[in-house]
């Protein structure tokens, strides 16, 4: 009787421990980019459905979500920017990052009676740089001969906060001039020539609307529901290409040949005559290890829950979905997370 107590007590306890290491976590708290947001927005509300787990996501900015994963105030962050060898060195026990979409940056603007407008790279960097101050511009005129550009003074709106979309808007005009190099450079946040702040994607959709003659950038979705006009930006083959989800696709595509093992990469300014040259994949950064077997759990389900279902919802909300070739190496990495 003794022994079979004992096996019974030990039974119990090892049904003990399995409950708890296979137990969810009823609510997630994340933070970080605005860029993602429309389909993460998606992502979890079906997930909620689906499983009955809430996903607190503070749509901050990139900058903001670094730094609050960084203090331990979140269970994962999202950012579209990679974390540097510096800043991932501060998270304790590390970082993954798992991609999950790519997306393209339009360059929008509010200009009364014009519809159509093409850029070049160097047009760009000098509206940004306070050198192009006016949309009768020459420079301007020549690209666009069959527009009516009004004598109208270029107001410039950017990003206020830490963020992404700038990350991945000032990589490429550093890709593209020496000059935007020099001065300002790349980063979630740049010191800026000239313009105005908005904080969030958000906040520069705002700007856009409410002040004619602005141009400022936004992800490709608040663009599109927010119904603002957006550029043609000429590309490295020499063509003009608007931003679209195939454009978007071209460019994603063509960077897959040269994505590193831990998917730390920049695709701003891809070669091929169809690449949009303003994108970027977006990632979400997640810990190596989980002290909490069961927040562990549960971020781990969702990051497969992302892939398997949620991939097919983000051409809808104008965002390439990862290629299926990249889908299995994601998944082999989830499986890296320890908890």
């Amino acid at each position: 009787m003794k022994k079979f107590k004992a096996m019974m007590a030990g039974a119990l306890v090892s049904a003990a421990l399995l409950g708890t290491s296979m137990a969810q976590a009823a609510a997630l708290n994340a933070a970080g980019a605005t860029f993602p947001y429309p389909i993460y927005s998606k992502w979890f509300y079906e997930y909620n459905k689906a499983t009955g787990v809430q996903i607190n996501y503070q749509s901050i900015g990139s900058g903001g979500g670094i730094q609050q994963l960084t203090n331990g105030t979140v269970d994962f962050a999202a950012s579209d920017a990679y974390l540097t060898d510096d800043q991932a060195a501060k998270i304790a026990g590390g970082v993954f990052h798992f991609p999950t979409v790519a997306g393209a940056v339009a360059v929008a603007f509010n200009v009364p009676d014009v519809t159509d407008l093409n850029l070049t790279s160097k047009v760009l960097v000098d509206i940004f740089m306070g050198k192009i101050t006016n949309w009768k511009d020459p420079a301007i005129a020549a690209l666009n001969p069959d527009a009516t550009l009004p004598d109208l003074a270029i107001s410039v709106a950017h990003r206020s906060d830490g963020s992404g979309t700038t990350n991945i808007f000032t990589n490429y005009l550093t890709k593209v001039s020496t000059d935007w190099a020099a001065a300002a450079g790349y980063g979630t946040a740049v010191k800026w020539p000239v313009g105005n702040g908005g904080k969030g994607n958000e906040g520069v959709a705002g700007l856009l609307s409410q002040i004619p003659g602005t141009i400022g950038y936004v992800e490709l979705a608040y663009a599109v529901q927010n119904k603002l006009t957006y550029a043609k930006i000429k590309n490295k083959a020499g063509e003009f290409v608007s931003p679209t989800l195939e454009s978007t696709t071209a460019a994603a595509d063509g960077a897959l040949r040269r994505m590193p093992d831990d998917f730390r990469m920049y695709i701003t300014n891809a070669g091929g005559e169809q690449s949009y040259p303003i994108c970027g994949f977006t990632w979400l950064l997640i810990p190596k290890t989980f002290k909490d077997p069961a927040i562990g759990k549960t971020v781990t389900d969702f990051l497969k829950w992302y892939l398997a279902t949620g991939e097919a919802e983000a051409a809808s909300l104008y965002y390439a979905p990862l290629p299926e070739s990249l889908v299995t190496k994601v998944q082999a990495q989830i499986d890296q997370v320890k908890f």
